[in-house]
């Protein structure tokens, strides 16, 4: 059975109707419309002799024999974008889109700050930046970098650790005052919390070899991290939030800390990608810039903000900029 260039294109689609699961965002993530994406499909079936896909209105699935091709059509795209990556990587300067998903709060604050540095550097890069803090399908959205507060192990993609930010618990002068200043982790049960909804019910807080486990409630939860630092601010109860954030609000006296001589767990920032996604150059570049911004902060932060940091030892910087990271590299 011979191979034309016209099936190797169906090939290429059907794979992307696999990993984007329906019709329509394929044609949306290839730039094609929905009745070509359909006329590829069912020319390749009748070329093959087989059913691929079973077909509802509401939903798709791989039959058997779909299944098993699928794994090869794969590869074939895989190998595909690999080549043209490795065409990019051989360029003088950088350049093409690069699309980033990240949680509204950190993105503006931190990731914002850094893209606009980075832009500057390497003006050919284009970016498209999604500040969201819901989880978002990078496979179907077409995401390139998703910048998130943990690897999702489960969920099949890479991921490379961009920066730890310390926490620290806060609450607003006013509701101290109306509350009592907790000075021992076992009175933290009896206070009033502004709930983050994207993280755990309970806090944790270590002293020397004694360690606690703090269940926490209050009457507002939020998934938005900015949202939760306003209802602190507003004197709504205790909260755990990132040191970067609760600093300027300690500055202007919106804020004030609790129990600085206890521990409490860090924020692992992680960047995670699609498999091979590595292999871009311009997404190598970004990558490695966030690691040396972030190291960069981190050091701003414990010089102005040593109180809360006791127990934080100053990260190590690769002592080589991206650029030079990347020449090794390359």
């Amino acid at each position: 059975m011979s191979l034309s260039f016209e099936q190797l294109k169906s090939m290429v689609v059907f794979a992307q109707v696999v990993e984007q699961g329906n019709l329509t965002a394929a044609a949306k993530h290839i730039g094609l419309s929905r009745a070509v994406v359909s006329y590829h499909l069912k020319k390749l079936e009748a070329h093959l002799g087989v059913m691929l896909l079973n077909r509802s209105t509401r939903s798709i699935s791989l039959t058997e024999a779909g299944a098993e091709y699928y794994q090869s059509c794969r590869i074939i795209a895989e190998q595909a974008t690999t080549a043209n990556q490795q065409i990019e990587n051989l360029k003088n300067e950088p350049e093409g889109l690069l699309k980033i998903t990240c949680p509204v709060n950190v993105g503006l604050q931190m990731v914002v700050p850094a893209l606009n540095e980075f832009r500057c550097l390497y003006p050919k890069i284009e970016l498209d930046v999604m500040l969201t803090d819901e989880v978002v399908n990078i496979m179907q959205e077409g995401i390139d970098l998703a910048i998130r507060g943990a690897p999702l192990p489960d969920s099949g993609l890479q991921a490379s650790k961009l920066s730890t930010l310390a926490t620290c618990l806060c609450g607003a002068p006013k509701y101290l005052q109306k509350r009592g200043r907790p000075s021992d982790p076992t009175e933290l049960e009896q206070h009033d919390w502004v709930i983050y909804k994207m993280t755990s019910g309970a806090i944790e807080l270590t002293k020397g070899s004694r360690s606690y486990s703090i269940s926490v409630k209050g009457g507002i939860s939020t998934n938005n991290a900015a949202a939760r630092t306003a209802f602190l601010e507003g004197g709504h109860g205790l909260g755990r939030i990132p040191v970067y954030d609760a600093w300027p609000k300690i500055q202007a006296g919106t804020l004030e800390s609790v129990l600085d001589d206890y521990q409490l767990k860090d924020i692992d920032i992680y960047g995670v990608f699609l498999p091979g996604g590595a292999a871009s150059k311009k997404l190598r570049l970004l990558i490695d810039y966030l690691k040396e911004y972030f190291i960069k902060i981190d050091r701003q932060t414990q010089s102005s903000y040593p109180v809360i940091l006791p127990h934080k030892a100053p990260q190590k910087s690769s002592k080589k900029t991206a650029k030079k990271v990347l020449k090794k590299k390359t």
